[in-house]
């Protein structure tokens, strides 16, 4: 039987006196995709920022192919990064501005599989095409591109040094519709062609829907709810859920239900 490539027990994080996650435990398989999903200040960020490492947790254990991750020295550092990814709403924010598209996807090669120079350039090529880039495109600077090609940019960097889980923080949430289909096509491509594992955080329950077999909402900084994707938004029990799904704008919606439902939900 498979061990899950990413697992997450009795994690929490506290900033002062805001307790932003707590008691926030789940798995990941290889090669599936989990949605976490919740409103701004759910904890769902957070969360993805400690997956990372850009956080280090109050309390709790981050399992990572089987090792607990954590710890600030350049070794554990190294090793989180190599196996774990993150993709951010904003790609421009993560480019250096005075590097190339190419040099910028070139750098993690550099840093974690060190080689001839001629290699990384190939690699680079080939990771470009993977994407759907031009060469031209990798000889651009990032404010050369779209949103939609720095996006792109920003999974080929990802991808390069063959991570095992890929974090994407609302990664098509600035994108338009269409460009969002686009980069989630391509996502789900990459998914079955790797075997790469996501966790993918987003409030928009339609992209989520599409791009995950399973999910947690989270509120308050805690899991409501879990399960597979297509359960819960088809037959959610929880009432936050629920009042997430009222909330999406269609025929017929009754905005002063959805008022007096999220009153009554925050005054429990």
């Amino acid at each position: 039987m498979n061990a899950p490539v990413l697992s997450v027990t009795s994690l929490v994080k506290r900033f002062g006196h805001l307790t932003a996650v707590d008691d926030v435990s789940f798995e990941l398989m290889p090669g599936a995709s989990l949605g976490i999903v919740g409103e701004s200040g759910s904890g769902k960020t957070t969360t993805a920022r400690i997956l990372a490492g850009l956080e280090q947790p109050t309390s709790g254990t981050v399992t990572l192919d089987g090792e607990i991750v954590g710890g600030q020295s350049r070794r554990a550092r190294l090793r989180q990064a190599r196996l774990l990814q993150m993709i951010f709403q904003d790609p421009y924010g993560s480019f250096d501005p005075r590097r190339t598209v190419a040099e910028s996807i070139a750098e993690p090669l550099r840093l974690h599989a060190p080689g001839p120079a001629a290699a990384h350039r190939a690699r680079v090529g080939e990771l470009l095409d993977q994407v759907g880039l031009s060469a031209r495109a990798g000889e651009s600077l990032p404010r050369e591109l779209s949103g939609g090609q720095r996006q792109r940019a920003a999974i080929a960097r990802a991808l390069g040094i063959a991570p095992r889980v890929l974090v994407l923080d609302e990664a098509v949430a600035a994108l338009d519709v269409s460009i969002q289909a686009q980069i989630l096509t391509l996502l789900d491509e990459l998914r079955r062609d790797t075997g790469i594992s996501y966790v993918f955080v987003s409030h928009d329950l339609a992209v989520v829907r599409y791009i995950t077999d399973t999910a947690v909402v989270m509120r308050h900084g805690r899991i409501v709810e879990r399960g597979e994707t297509e359960q819960i938004l088809r037959s959610p029990r929880h009432p936050y859920t629920r009042l997430l799904l009222d909330s999406i704008p269609s025929p017929g919606w009754d905005l002063d239900r959805v008022a007096r439902d999220r009153r009554a939900l925050d005054a429990l």
